[in-house]
């Protein structure tokens, strides 16, 4: 199988028309959040339509950005990853949304409990599956992927807390424009791809009972 995975969106989805050679055998998409800029339902849709044309498979998670009712929106879709998990092929897969408590009041903001426990209630879905991906649009504090431009972390600790307790295979997130990398906690690999206009998205491909995944830019 073969994810394409992306996030922080914010409504630019201009990038896929340059993605032909790599959707060619892409099995799903996951969105890793921030599909729009302070939008709800009316904008999550048209991201996601545009990204159906590339591929129809899509499961996302909204980031702290989207209007809480995207939430919501998600789910009766039947994409939403956000306290939720699904197998496919074999991979558990799930999800937080919205972000940690920033300065600027963004409309899905978590505490570290509520990140917490909706990763938490994510993976009970899935708890039994391996490999897992763990698609969490606030990055782990304190990695290459969570550093604002001061190289201040700014991740979430609860984030981190899960995966050093569950040692998902890899975690996809974003939230960081400034801080598309790759890092590692323990056995978890950690990427953020930056923001999608930017030309950053990450392929995983599943086979025979592992994870690999790269980060790449167009």
């Amino acid at each position: 199988m073969k994810i394409i995975s992306f996030g922080d969106v914010h409504m630019a989805t201009r990038n896929l028309e340059r993605m032909g050679e790599v959707m060619r055998d892409c099995d799903l998409i996951i969105l890793s959040g921030d599909l729009t800029n302070f939008g709800g339902i009316d904008d999550a849709r048209k991201v996601i339509t545009d990204v159906r044309r590339a591929c129809p498979a899509v499961l996302a998670v909204s980031g702290n950005l989207d209007q809480r009712e995207v939430i919501p929106f998600l789910e009766q879709d039947g994409i939403a990853l956000h306290g939720k998990g699904r197998v496919i092929e074999g991979v558990g897969i799930f999800g937080c949304g919205g972000s940690n408590i920033t300065p600027f009041g963004t409309p899905t903001e978590l505490s570290e409990d509520e990140i917490y426990s909706t990763l938490r209630a994510g993976y009970d879905f899935v708890r039994d599956v391996r490999p897992l991906l763990m698609i969490c649009h606030t990055p782990p504090f304190d990695t290459k992927c969570d550093r604002i431009m001061s190289g201040k972390p700014v991740g979430s600790t609860a984030a981190r807390q899960f995966i050093e307790e569950v040692k998902p295979d890899v975690c996809i997130s974003g939230h960081i424009h400034e801080s598309a990398g790759v890092d590692r906690i323990g056995p978890t690999q950690i990427f953020n791809a930056g923001p999608f206009k930017g030309g950053g998205y990450i392929v995983v491909r599943a086979e025979n009972g592992r994870l690999d995944a790269r980060l790449e830019f167009l």
